[in-house]
Parts: structure tokens; C-alpha cells; sequence
């Protein structure tokens, strides 16, 4: 959906915690591959449905994956990182409106987003451990985002963290007490970026 110049995108499976199925990814790749040619998106938004913002991949998609050939695993897997870069090298800025919990993929997200405000009851985690693989495919974006030290620990225990040490950890900038002021830091903090050039911003970038 769009207001003025502002282009918010909306993961939108809240019945699976907005988990990542290969229509919600393509959907996705294929927005913000449109992006770079659009004059009248200033800022994107993103965020999720419900009471999640992304519990990472599918698990019927999972399931399906532990019986792909070596080469199909690789094209998975190059599939969700291509996404993950779009999203990173997006020209323009984009603000991670993070309304609950961020699990696997969708903190791999979270680390993709140039600006990241977050409600205080939301979660994150590098979970893939538990699940007996590696988060590889987001581990460029998360390292850059958060350094080595951090992620040593966060992806070898896969534990579960709230806000406040997102933060502390420089994987979220902003905290908003309740999801009713979560819209208001967002329209703040796009309202900021709307004041600077967009040129610059690209390059930046």
C-alpha cells in the first residue's frame, strides 16, 4: 500500500506468523526488484500482519526442502539470499516496522532494513541451530549488522531475545513501548528520510 511517498509492505500470512513460503518470497523479490526504477517511493516500510513480523521460513517449505538434490538446495538458498539483498541494497530507505516476533529469516530481514523500530514485546532469534542447520544465507547481513562476537553467541545457542538487547546489540535502532505507537516513530522516522535527497540517499547506500 502507498500514502504520498511512502510505500509500506506488508507480509501478510498472520495465520503462520508471516512465514516465508516461495509465493510470499517471490511476491517480495519482486517488489523491491521494481523499486529502483520508482520516482514516486520516497521511503519503504516494512512490517507484518498480525502479532508477528516473520517467523522465518515455512516449515512445510522446510519439510519439502529436506528432499531437494544438492543443486536445487543451492538454488534455494540463492533464492532467499537474492531477496535478502534486494531488500539490503534497496535504493531507497527502508524502515523495519517490526511488530512482533523475528525468527530465522525474518531477523535476517530485521538486519536487511536500514532503520528498525520495534514494539517492546517483540522477539528475535538465529534459531536455525535448533533446527540442526546454519543460517547461512542471512549470515552477511546479520554480521555486518551486528559483528562476529555477537552473532557467534546468537546463532550457536539460537536463543530467543527481546527488544532491549536487539538494541543493545545495534540489530534494531528504536523501541516503541506498545503497537499503538509504533505507527508514529515509523511516520517520525519517514518523515526525517523525506527531508533528505534522494540522490545522496542512493549513494549512500
Amino acid at each position: 500500500s502507498q500514502a504520498g511517498a511512502v510505500l509500506t509492505v506488508t507480509l501478510n500470512r498472520p495465520e503462520h506468523h508471516n512465514a516465508m513460503s516461495p509465493a510470499m518470497m517471490a511476491g517480495l523479490a519482486g517488489i523491491f526488484s521494481e523499486l529502483p526504477a520508482r520516482d514516486d517511493v520516497r521511503v519503504v516500510v516494512l512490517t507484518g500482519s498480525g502479532r508477528s513480523f516473520c517467523a522465518g521460513a515455512d516449515l512445510g517449505y522446510m519439510r519439502a526442502a529436506a528432499d531437494y538434490s544438492f543443486d536445487e538446495n543451492r538454488a534455494d538458498g540463492r533464492a532467499i539470499f537474492d531477496l535478502m539483498l534486494a531488500v539490503d541494497s534497496c535504493p531507497q530507505p527502508v524502515i523495519g516496522r517490526v511488530n512482533g516476533a523475528a525468527i530465522g529469516g525474518g531477523a535476517g530481514l530485521v538486519a536487511c532494513c536500514d532503520i528498525v523500530v520495534a514494539v517492546e514485546r517483540a522477539t528475535f532469534a538465529f534459531s536455525e541451530a535448533r533446527l540442526g542447520i546454519m543460517p547461512a544465507v542471512i549470515s552477511p547481513f546479520v554480521l555486518w549488522r551486528i559483528g562476529p562476537g555477537q552473532a557467534r553467541e546468537l546463532f550457536l545457542t539460537g536463543e530467543r531475545f527481546d527488544a532491549r538487547r536487539a538494541q543493545a546489540i545495534g540489530l534494531i535502532h528504536h523501541i516503541a513501548a506498545a503497537e499503538d505507537e509504533l505507527d508514529g516513530v515509523v511516520a517520525e522516522r519517514a518523515a526525517q528520510l523525506s527531508q533528505a535527497a534522494p540522490g545522496a540517499q542512493a549513494t549512500i547506500k
